[in-house]
C-alpha cells in the first residue's frame, strides 16, 4: 500500500522515500516484529481458551513422549500469528503488482493452510497423527507443480541452474526445471518441519536463512551489484527482500515467546509455510543450489529422518537413538537449551559462509 505512495511525484514530497526497497524492508521486518510481540499475548490467550494444545504423545513416535511430557497443553499453531504478521507486513510495504511477491504470498498461504488442517485434525482428536503423509504431500506437490508451471510457461524464466564458486558456469535443465522447483519447494518445506520439534529451534534458524535471502534477493535485483558479483540479475527480484524482512521481523517477535520455555509453538501452519517460502524464494532468484548450503541445519535434520527411515527398512537397524537428529542429541543426554544455541551458531556460520560465496567465483 505505502509503496503507492510513491507514484506521486511531487518536488520535495515525503512519500518518495517510499520507493526505496531499503526503507520498505526495514519497516516491514519492524511491522512484523510489532505485530507478533503486540498481537501474540492476546494470540496466546486465545488458543488456551480453545484448548489448542501441543500434545505429548505422538503414536508415530512414542520415544519422544519423555521429552515432550512437560511441553503438554502449551498452545501450538502460532504458526497462524507468524503468517498474519507477514502477509500483513507484504500488503503494508511491497509492490502487490510484482508476480514474484505474488507467488511468493500464495506458496506461504496455501502451506499455511495445509498445516493449519494438518495441525486442527491432530488437536481435535480426529487423527491424532494429523493428516496422511499422502494427503499432505499431494497438496504440497500441487503447489509446487503451479509455482513450476507458471515460471516455465507463463513468466518464461531461465531454466538454467546456476552453480555456486563457479563463473559463469550453470546446468541447463530444460522442462526438467518445473520439476527441480517442486523438489526443492516440498523439500524445504517439510526439511523446516522437521526440524520444529524445540524451542526456538526452527524458528531461530529460519530467521538466520531469511536474513541471507534477503540480502541475496537484494543483489540479484539490482542490476550493478550482481554485474559485479557475477551473478544472474533477474529484474523484480529486489522486491522480495521484503518479503524476506517481514521473515525476519516475525521470526524475532515469534521467537520472544518461543524461546525456551516456549509459550507457544508455531505447529505445522508455520512450519510448512516458512519452509516452502523460503524454498519458493530461492527458486526465484537461482539460488537452489546454495540453499543447501545455507538451510544446511534443515537439510541434515531432513536427511537424518531419511537414513533413518532407510537404514531400518534395508536392514532393521538404526542409525540413531530418535530421528531427527536434535532428539538423537537429548537421547544422549544434550540439554535442550545447549542444542538449540549450537544449532544456532551452526547456522550463522552457514550463513557467513553463503555470503563469502559470491566472491568464490
Amino acid at each position: 500500500m505505502f509503496f503507492y505512495l510513491s507514484q506521486f511525484r511531487f518536488e520535495f514530497f515525503p512519500f518518495n522515500i517510499f520507493r526505496y526497497i531499503t526503507f520498505r524492508a526495514g519497516m516491514a521486518a519492524v511491522t512484523t516484529f510489532l505485530l507478533c510481540v503486540v498481537v501474540g499475548p492476546w494470540f496466546i490467550r486465545l488458543l488456551k481458551r480453545k484448548s489448542f494444545g501441543e500434545k505429548a504423545e505422538r503414536p508415530d513416535v512414542p520415544q519422544l513422549k519423555e521429552f515432550h511430557q512437560t511441553k503438554s497443553g502449551t498452545p501450538t499453531m502460532g504458526g497462524i500469528l507468524i503468517v498474519g504478521s507477514i502477509l500483513s507486513a507484504v500488503a503494508l510495504w511491497a509492490d502487490l503488482s510484482n508476480p514474484y511477491i505474488l507467488l511468493t504470498a500464495l506458496t506461504m498461504l496455501w502451506l499455511a493452510v495445509v498445516g493449519f488442517i494438518d495441525d486442527y485434525v491432530k488437536i481435535a482428536g480426529i487423527n491424532p497423527k494429523g493428516m496422511s503423509p499422502r494427503s499432505k504431500l499431494l497438496w504440497q506437490v500441487l503447489l509446487a507443480a503451479i509455482v513450476g508451471f507458471y515460471l516455465y510457461f507463463q513468466m518464461n524464466v531461465s531454466t538454467q541452474l546456476d552453480l555456486p564458486f563457479f563463473k559463469k558456469a550453470a546446468i541447463d535443465l530444460g522442462v526438467f526445471y518445473m520439476f527441480f522447483v517442486m523438489l526443492v519447494v516440498v523439500g524445504t518445506s517439510n526439511a523446516v518441519n522437521l526440524t520444529d520439534g524445540m524451542d526456538g529451534l526452527a524458528i531461530g534458524c529460519t530467521l538466520l536463512v531469511a536474513l541471507t535471502l534477503g540480502i541475496l534477493c537484494y543483489i540479484t535485483g539490482h542490476a550493478n551489484f550482481s554485474q559485479y558479483l557475477l551473478i544472474p540479475f533477474i529484474p523484480g527480484t529486489g522486491e522480495l527482500t521484503i518479503f524476506c524482512a517481514a521473515m525476519v521481523g516475525a521470526s524475532l517477535g515469534f521467537l520472544w515467546f518461543n524461546a525456551h520455555p516456549a509459550t507457544v509453538f508455531m505447529g505445522d501452519v508455520g512450519a510448512l509455510a516458512l519452509g516452502g517460502t523460503l524454498g519458493v524464494i530461492a527458486v526465484f532468484i537461482k539460488k537452489e543450489l546454495l540453499l543447501g548450503i545455507l538451510g544446511g541445519v534443515f537439510v541434515w535434520e531432513a536427511l537424518s529422518v531419511i537414513l533413518q527411515v532407510a537404514s531400518f527398512k534395508l536392514t532393521g537397524r538404526r542409525i540413531f537413538l530418535i530421528a531427527p537428529y536434535h532428539h538423537h542429541l537429548q537421547k544422549l543426554g544434550w540439554k535442550e537449551s545447549k542444542i538449540i544455541i549450537r544449532f544456532w551458531i551452526v547456522g550463522i556460520i552457514l550463513a557467513l559462509f553463503t555470503l563469502t560465496t559470491l566472491k568464490m567465483r
